[in-house]
Formats: C-alpha cells, sequence, structure tokens
C-alpha cells in the first residue's frame, strides 16, 4: 500500500474533481464494443476520453500539492477506496443506456456549473484547468440532454426506461451539492464555489429537460450521501478492483 496522501483542503478537493472524472471515464469505457449504433459510441468514448484527460490534468495538480513525487499512476491506480472522494452517482453501474445517459445528465449539469464558477478561482492553475474543461463540457451536457429528451419523448418503453434511471439514480443528487467543512475553508477563500450557489439553476436546468422529455422529476427527500469522506456505495470497489488490476499485478511497470 502506498502512503496516503496529505489531507490539505485543496489537495482533497482538486482529488474529488480527478477522481469524479476519472470513474465516470471509466465507467463509458465499459460501453466499448457495446454501443447501440456506431455514431453513438464513438461519441460516448469521445466523451469518455475528455473526462480522463481532465483527470490527467487534476492528478498533476495534486501531485504538486502534495509535493511527494507522486505520479498520475500513482494517484490514480494505487490508493485504496477509501482514499477516493468522486461523487456516489459516477460509480453507479452503466445498466441500460438509458441509465447511462441520465447519469450523464445529472453529472453534467452540475460539472457545467461547478466547472463555470471555478473559472473565477483565486487559485490560478485551478482556474486554468476550469476553463480548459468547461468547453468540452458544454458538449456533454448538449449530448447527454438530446439523448434524454429522445428516451422520454420516444416510443413507450425507452420513457420507461428513462424514468426508472431518474427515480433510481436522484438519491445520489443530494452528494452532489455536499460540502466537507474543509471544502467550505475554500468557498470563503474564493478558491471553489459553493454548490448550494447554483443548486436551484441546476434544478431549473433538469426541469427543462423532464418538461421537454415528458419525464417527472422525483420529489422524494431520501438521499444517499458521504463521498466526501470517503464513504461510497459497494460499486466502486469492484470498479477499482478491475481499473486497478494491472499496476497492482506489475507495480512499477511502464511501457517501452
Amino acid at each position: 500500500m502506498t502512503d496516503k496522501p496529505s489531507t490539505t483542503p485543496l489537495l482533497s478537493y482538486v482529488l474529488r474533481l480527478a477522481d469524479s472524472s476519472l470513474v465516470l471515464g471509466h465507467r463509458l469505457s465499459e460501453w466499448c464494443g457495446k454501443g447501440p449504433q456506431l455514431e453513438e459510441e464513438l461519441a460516448l468514448a469521445n466523451v469518455g476520453l475528455d473526462l480522463i484527460g481532465r483527470c490527467r490534468s487534476l492528478y498533476d495538480y495534486a501531485a504538486q500539492i502534495e509535493g511527494k513525487g507522486r505520479s498520475q499512476d500513482d494517484l490514480a491506480f494505487r490508493r485504496d477506496v477509501f482514499e477516493y472522494r468522486n461523487h456516489l452517482l459516477v460509480e453507479q453501474p452503466n445498466g441500460d443506456y438509458a441509465q447511462t445517459l441520465v447519469r450523464q445528465l445529472l453529472y453534467d449539469g452540475f460539472s457545467w456549473l461547478q466547472y463555470r464558477g471555478l473559472c473565477s478561482s483565486t487559485d490560478a492553475s485551478l482556474a486554468g484547468i476550469a476553463e480548459k474543461s468547461l468547453k468540452e463540457i458544454r458538449y456533454h451536457y448538449r449530448h447527454s440532454r438530446d439523448w434524454v429528451v429522445r428516451f422520454g419523448d420516444g416510443t413507450e418503453e425507452s420513457h420507461r426506461r428513462a424514468q426508472a434511471a431518474i427515480d433510481g439514480l436522484w438519491r445520489f443528487v443530494p452528494d452532489l451539492f455536499d460540502l466537507t467543512p474543509e471544502e467550505q475553508q475554500l468557498v470563503a477563500a474564493g478558491v471553489i464555489p459553493d454548490p448550494a450557489s447554483f443548486h436551484e439553476e441546476w434544478m431549473g436546468m433538469m426541469q427543462e429537460v423532464f418538461t421537454e422529455s415528458t419525464l417527472v422529476m422525483p420529489t422524494t427527500a431520501f438521499a444517499v450521501r458521504g463521498s466526501g469522506k470517503g464513504v461510497h456505495t459497494e460499486h466502486l470497489g469492484f470498479l477499482l478492483a478491475e481499473m486497478q488490476f494491472l499496476q497492482r499485478a506489475y507495480p512499477d511497470a511502464r511501457w517501452d
């Protein structure tokens, strides 16, 4: 086991961003060779590649903050499950294609507003990564939005599957907007945006999509939380076991 990273608020938050991008990128990679049509499979693969590219920049910055000489690979593949801070939503299984695109819509909308706020960060490195990422996130959101509308306003079966996905994933939405006490310090310093400041805007975005797609926004108050403290659903452990296998089996191996 490698040393745990130090837990400065900025490092913890940057890892939260990086881990969320890495885990969702891996989830999307699971669709390779299984997409419903070639054009869509390539589109989703490109979204996954964007997420992996984003997490690489974030892991580089996290390693710089930590100052222990660790690499992207060390942070991505050589930490244990309880050290990950990714949002619970992104680790949920792909399910059918409706579930994958609903999961993507919920996270893309959140990411758009989150990274828009990060563009004004007092931390120049974080602001630079956010500005570069925002262009990609706009495309991601349009893509997932169009598909959710297509599912919801399509056939009876596609509507049923999309609504079931919304109802099943909605419990993980509150976790997106949670902040740890340490992250509250970053908000006060102008380093990161407070998710509460754009929660209403996000809800409006989702309501607009659901109205157009004839889907219903859940009203349940049930919520699953804890990613900021390293608490995850059972799915993350299985995902990491697959994703980290090569690094665990052959430590320090490199491509020639």
